[in-house]
Formats: C-alpha cells, structure tokens, sequence
C-alpha cells in the first residue's frame, strides 16, 4: 500500500511504453518478466539494458528477487493459497493475467 501508484499497477502490461516508469523501471521489468516465463528467456541485451542502471550488487538483488517471488508464486499454486487481495482494497481491479503469446 506504500508502493507502487495505482496508474503503475493499472499500467504494467503496457510498462514498455507507459511513462508511468521509468528507464530503470522498464530495464528492471524487462529482466523479472523475461524470468517468469516458462522456460525462463533473459538475454544478455536485457542485462546490459539493466546494468546501465543498476550496479553489480543491485543486479544481484533484482534477480534473487524476481527468483524468490518466482519460487513463491509457484508454491502458492501448488497449495491452493491466495493472494491477499491488496489491489481490491485499494479499490483497482488486479491486472488480468497476460495472454499467452
């Protein structure tokens, strides 16, 4: 509820080409929906994007990050646990999730 702005959350397919995010948002996004998708396809353009923005140690964070919030996704399918419902009380409808390409 102190993060992202509801335009951002409303915006995030698009993040390509919103402007709601910046250049470091875009790169950082890139990297995380290049690791979620199965299998996983993060080019070395897609680090070299990100690394003009983030140091060493911050290309470390995002991508255990991404990682773990990979790890836990999957965990939570396989045991049937939900999602807390914070876009709904916030009162924006949850981005739907992106069609298969």
């Amino acid at each position: 509820m102190a993060g992202a702005s509801d335009a951002k959350i409303e915006a995030i397919w698009d993040f390509r080409t919103s402007p709601h995010f910046s250049a470091a948002e875009k790169a950082a996004l890139e990297i995380a929906e290049g690791m979620t998708v199965t299998p996983a396809d993060v080019s070395e353009e897609m680090f070299e994007t990100a690394r003009k923005h983030f140091s060493e140690a911050e290309m470390v964070e995002l991508v255990g990050t991404v990682a773990m919030e990979n790890y836990r996704a999957r965990f939570n399918i396989a045991f049937g646990i939900e999602s807390e419902h914070t876009c709904e009380i916030r009162g924006i409808t949850p981005p739907k999730a992106r069609p298969a390409k």
